[in-house]
């Protein structure tokens, strides 16, 4: 079963994401915990934000980490050269690994991306020992201001993007206490939830403007159909979205992700 996301490669998603993922890590894997030995799984793993993150704990002896996008697995590849990483493609909604095969399994910003997130949850839950944790998060819905103020200027400048770009619906596992209902209708004990809040911090416009059109998403393809006035008004309009009535310059919006916990 695919993800939904839209993949435009590696180096898309590091300039639109990767940078996000990069620092919700942390604050993830504290809520999440680490176990101080063992084998674990980087499940979605991306261009290897969370699997970095982990080989960060020496105690763990093997980290899994898989995708089903073949260039995120490469990249992960060219990006360390950890021993214990072993990064593959597969299939989070059938994972490649025997009942009971990992002390611990986690998933960042993917569960409302993939095709089933219940199966992948119950496939997460399957593939723990008894005692291991499962813990997963995904932005919230709503949770995401600097995109919402991007949208918001597109649709005022643009009206048939609404036609032409993926609706802006929410998507699974993206409310309140959905992750933890999943969790809980999968057999995982102890579940417990948590909002993760962090920074996206954007150095000036142009660091703002640039990955949305470079990198992953339906956007750029847009963007590149709209003959050039079009394209310096749309850009105009966001500019001017982004700025609001101070120069140009650094912006901050504070981002919020659900998360979940739980043990086998």
């Amino acid at each position: 079963m695919p993800s939904n996301f839209i993949a435009k490669g590696a180096d898309g998603y590091e300039a639109v994401m990767g940078r996000w993922s990069q620092r919700l890590a942390a604050p993830f894997l504290e809520f999440a915990g680490v176990p101080s030995r063992g084998r674990v799984l980087d499940a979605g793993c991306g261009t290897g934000s969370l699997s970095v993150a982990l080989a960060a704990h020496p105690g763990l002896e093997a980290i899994e980490a898989l995708d089903f996008e073949e260039d995120f697995v490469a990249a992960l590849k060219k990006r360390t050269a950890d021993p214990r990483i072993s990064a593959r493609r597969g299939d989070v909604c059938a994972l490649p690994y025997e009942d009971g095969d990992l002390d611990g399994v986690y998933s960042l910003l993917v569960l409302h991306f993939v095709s089933d997130p219940h199966q992948a949850v119950r496939e997460m839950r399957r593939v723990l020992r008894p005692g291991g944790t499962a813990a997963a998060t995904v932005w919230a819905f709503g949770g995401m201001p600097s995109w919402s103020l991007f949208w918001d200027a597109i649709l005022a400048h643009e009206p048939e993007a609404a036609d032409k770009l993926p609706p802006r619906t929410k998507r699974p596992m993206t409310g309140q206490g959905e992750l933890r209902a999943a969790f809980e209708g999968a057999g995982f004990a102890d579940v417990a939830d948590s909002v993760l809040t962090i920074s996206m911090d954007y150095a000036n416009f142009e660091d703002f403007w640039y990955p949305m059109v470079y990198g992953q998403g339906a956007f750029g393809g847009f963007v590149d159909g709209l003959p050039q006035a079009r394209r310096d008004r749309l850009r105009d309009g966001v500019r001017a979205a982004y700025l609001g009535n101070d120069s140009d310059g650094p912006r901050a919006f504070a981002t919020v992700a659900l998360a979940v916990r739980g043990t086998a």
